[in-house]
């Protein structure tokens, strides 16, 4: 069976998209079948793969919501479930939906088998969406910024997880925490790489920070993945060894 990661924190503008993807593609190069699902209504990583989120007429909004098979692309040897805005509406429309914990479960279910490795990429927010994300998943890997606000807003995002372990997923195991948006220049940053490693190292494992880079964005642009747009980047290393620890796990 598929090892179901969601990507998650509540918090925006922590390279989330970024980490999916390229997390994904060294996962891929490690000869892992990679399933990449964007549950998030501004559908980043839809776009950071080079399709139009409004030009789709099947996402993953129509799989959760009425049953139909996950609609999947092909794109630089990942697959990709993909969103856009309508599921803006499906926070709204499965508050009244049966069984809509397992919403996202079930439609994962069909394709479990084929793939090594499904990457969530959850929508920055506590909500439904995030909710059935952390349901369907069997682990959790949770980006967090370099910055002391970050740190802060991590244990409204654990009690979120110790609330979906108490009962719809009490399988649900965290893998790891990966910094994010480092820059080892600043004193601030240093500091709250290592408040991150001594509060959160007891609960599973810190990977080393991925840092700050323009090159992301400029990936990003050309709807690329790093290890493409620029093969000898430094930070290529520091994604494979995660991905590398994520396969021993």
């Amino acid at each position: 069976m598929s090892k179901i990661i969601a990507i998650f924190n509540q918090a925006g503008g922590v390279a989330k998209s970024t980490l999916t993807l390229n997390l994904g593609y060294s996962l891929s190069q490690l000869q892992q079948k990679v399933l990449l699902v964007d549950i998030d209504p501004q559908a980043s990583l839809t776009t950071f793969l080079g399709l139009e989120p409004s030009e789709l007429d099947q996402t993953l909004y129509h799989s959760i919501l009425h049953d139909a098979p996950l609609p999947i692309h092909s794109i630089h040897g990942l697959d990709l479930v993909p969103a856009n805005i309508d599921l803006s509406g499906a926070e709204l429309e499965l508050v009244t939906a049966d069984l809509r914990d397992l919403r996202l479960k079930d439609a994962l279910e069909p394709v479990e088998g084929k793939y090594d490795y499904i990457l969530l990429d959850c929508p920055p927010s506590l909500g439904i969406l995030s909710y059935i994300s952390l349901v369907a998943a069997t682990h959790v890997l949770v980006p967090i910024q370099t910055h002391y606000k970050a740190l802060r807003g991590t244990e409204l995002l654990l009690k979120t997880v110790s609330r979906v372990k108490k009962k719809p997923n009490k399988s649900l195991a965290l893998a790891g925490f990966i910094p994010t948006l480092y820059d080892q220049r600043t004193s601030q940053d240093a500091l709250s790489l290592q408040a991150i490693k001594e509060q959160l190292s007891p609960l599973a494992p810190v990977f080393d920070p991925i840092p700050r880079s323009i090159a992301f964005a400029d990936a990003v642009q050309a709807h690329l993945p790093l290890a493409l747009y620029q093969p000898k980047h430094p930070t290529i290393s520091l994604l494979n060894d995660i991905a590398q620890a994520l396969l021993v796990r």
